[in-house]
């Protein structure tokens, strides 16, 4: 279900019209940045996060929630994995983790769920409508499931991930299924690249 939402929903709706300016192992470079503007949501320390929390460094943005049972906690693992693979290199990319579900996911616990998978990962959140605007600027979707009696809700939502330059601009995609090797691959080829003014 989730990988037919990225496709027919996340991908189509952004990328459709996207110039794409090279392919990645896993996935594409956009031909030109796109600036991400100005949001506000609460991070895992319980204070406003905003793009200048960003700024600096690059960026892999991976959206889900701490109560799904299979592409979120698989792709952090990958992350992690993949990251762990560039040695020192890797602490100059910041792994970010949207929570979808601001009604469970409390600072707290967000904090908990990211550093179980890397002591660097960051994790935020905000409210629906703010998580809305924000992807549609990066080309993310989601949408809740109604939860049958006696059973917790589910959140389908896109499962690629979102490439930030340190300038906040979006520049490209990775797209599942992610391997570790092809992940470090690209990885390497972002922190190896000189960002455009």
């Amino acid at each position: 279900m989730i990988a037919a939402v990225t496709l027919a929903l996340g991908l189509s709706a952004w990328h459709e019209h996207a110039e794409r300016a090279g392919a990645l192992v896993s996935g594409t470079l956009l031909r030109e940045p796109r600036p991400v503007a100005d949001f506000v949501l609460t991070g895992d320390d319980g204070r406003p996060f905003t793009r200048t929390d960003l700024a600096g460094r690059w960026t892999v943005v991976f959206v889900g929630y701490t109560h799904c049972a299979d592409v979120c906690p698989t792709t952090l693992s990958l992350l992690k994995a993949a990251k762990s693979r560039l040695g020192g290199e890797g602490e100059r990319l910041t792994v970010l983790f949207v929570s979808v579900d601001p009604e469970r996911d409390t600072p707290d616990s967000l904090r908990r769920y990211v550093r179980y998978f890397d002591q660097g990962f960051r994790a935020a959140t905000g409210t629906v409508e703010t998580l809305t605007a924000l992807g549609r600027q990066l080309g993310f979707v989601f949408f809740r499931n109604a939860a049958a009696d006696g059973e917790a809700y589910g959140i389908d939502h896109s499962a690629e991930l979102m490439l930030l330059d340190p300038k906040v601009r979006l520049v490209g995609y990775l797209i599942p299924p992610f391997r570790i090797e092809a992940l470090a691959a690209d990885f390497e080829t972002i922190l190896g690249k000189r960002v455009a003014p």
